[in-house]
């Protein structure tokens, strides 16, 4: 995880808080609390979340407090897609390395 925000966290950080949604101090202080809020009460009661979803959705509420048009929804329809493709990718991927390592009799 480390070496993935040293490499494109940047990126990252900068779609969530300029392209996304362009936020003040304040407004991200509120995200981040409540991103904190809904992650710990998940863990208390024991539901896995990520933290990525949590805190994107988190900065979109505060986006759309401040007016709807406020959001630049088609920067949040391809980050919604991401989120579709990656459980299906990832299975598809985990499949074939697996398979992949069986043929070379791992």
């Amino acid at each position: 995880m480390a070496a993935g925000t040293a490499a494109g966290g940047w990126r990252i950080i900068k779609t969530m808080v300029h392209k996304k949604v362009k936020l003040q101090p304040i407004h991200g202080f509120a995200a981040d609390t409540t991103a904190a809020i809904i992650i710990h009460s998940a863990s208390t009661v024991g539901v896995p979340v990520s933290t990525t979803h949590v805190i994107s959705t988190s900065i979109m509420g505060v986006g759309a407090t401040k007016r709807l048009s406020a959001v630049k929804w088609g920067v949040v329809s391809r980050i919604l897609l991401a989120w579709a493709l990656t459980l299906p990718v990832g299975a598809t991927l985990g499949c074939a390395l697996v398979r992949l390592g069986a043929v070379f009799g791992h």
